[in-house]
């Protein structure tokens, strides 16, 4: 029996949130250490950047970037902090955080809770510079102009990121979402495009999987050529059947019950950009078998974070240590060569 199913029902006898707190607070007790290298074949290259291997960890978790490297010592091929606003703030009122346990599921709506991008800049500048970490932002519930705080982010946090994630997907930000949209979408990417400096960190857009197909295609046609790479996705607003008490919560569904939606979606936005433009997929991924099925699928990398409440810290190594046996059961010898092989 793991450490972690020891300890289980002691943290789910504490409020989701301030378990999470309890548990970035016992990370930080960690000692700093080099990422452990992964098998080569498991590497993959996107934007410029070479990833040890395509299991990483979500914005969510280390709102404030205070546990990358720790993060990274557990076996996650990179990570990414955030969300990430110009200016503090205090999120939505709580509760607002909720374990789904007969689901294996959470519902959040947190709305960008963080201590702001100056806190975590210090904190990213004073790290050394070892593994991937990339940065996600967004922007203030009360901003007069959203655009703008965008490309304040980009500019703001490039300096420590070895790629950037302009998150408009959160449904806890009212009015976010809409940004998604043909023009609003244009006049952001073009924000952001003239905020990143030359030679500056890839870019990367996190969209919601709630996206219907005419709104997927005018997304990848306005994406494409602006940015690096497209998130596939954040969380849901629908509600499949679910059997847990919290169930009628407002907010975003994530976990196992967001799978399938996910699966979809990242079918849809491969479809709709004909391969040409690299995908990540997050969503309900919880075993190495839904990993390799994403990737499969058309996703370069895959993301994970609900997992982690039920199947603890070690499941990034544990599905980075499966791979290889289900590549070769599938005869395939790298991550590169079953990027989108069953969409192709």
């Amino acid at each position: 029996m793991s450490i972690f199913a020891l300890v289980r029902p002691l943290v789910f006898a504490l409020d989701p949130e301030r378990a999470h707190r309890l548990t970035v607070s016992a990370l930080k007790l960690l000692p700093t250490q080099a990422p452990q290298s992964a098998d080569p074949a498991l590497s993959v290259a996107l934007a410029g950047l070479t990833f040890p291997s395509p299991v990483g960890l979500a914005a969510g978790f280390d709102k404030d970037a205070e546990v990358p490297d720790a993060m990274l010592s557990l076996g996650f091929g990179f990570v990414e902090v955030g969300t990430l606003t110009p200016l503090p703030q205090a999120g939505n009122p709580k509760p607002r955080l909720f374990r789904l346990s007969e689901d294996r599921g959470v519902i959040n709506r947190m709305g960008f809770n963080n201590k702001g991008q100056a806190a975590a800049l210090a904190r990213l500048a004073a790290r050394r510079r070892r593994g991937i970490v990339g940065v996600n932002v967004g922007a203030n519930k009360d901003a007069i102009d959203r655009v703008a705080d965008y490309a304040s982010g980009i500019r703001q946090m490039a300096p420590v990121a070895d790629y950037l994630t302009i998150n408009i997907s959160s449904p806890n930000t009212p009015g976010l979402r809409a940004l998604q949209s043909g023009e609003a979408l244009g006049e952001l990417l073009d924000a952001v495009t003239e905020a990143r400096a030359p030679g500056g960190p890839p870019v990367f857009l996190k969209v919601a999987p709630d996206l219907e197909p005419a709104e997927i295609d005018a997304v990848v046609k306005t994406a494409m050529g602006r940015i690096d790479a497209l998130i596939i996705g954040n969380t849901t607003l629908s509600r499949p059947k679910l059997r847990s008490s919290d169930a009628g919560e407002a907010g975003g569904l994530s976990g196992a019950p967001l799978a399938a939606l996910a699966l979809r979606r990242l079918g849809d936005f491969r479809s709709a950009s004909g391969g040409l433009l690299p995908l990540i997929a997050a969503g309900g991924i919880e075993t190495a078998e839904q990993a390799w099925e994403r990737i499969k699928a058309g996703a370069s990398l895959v993301q994970l974070y609900s997992a982690l409440v039920y199947h603890g810290p070690g499941l990034a190594r544990t599905i980075t240590r499966t791979l290889p046996t289900l590549m070769a059961r599938d005869g395939i010898a790298t991550i590169a060569d079953a990027i989108g092989c069953e969409a192709r």
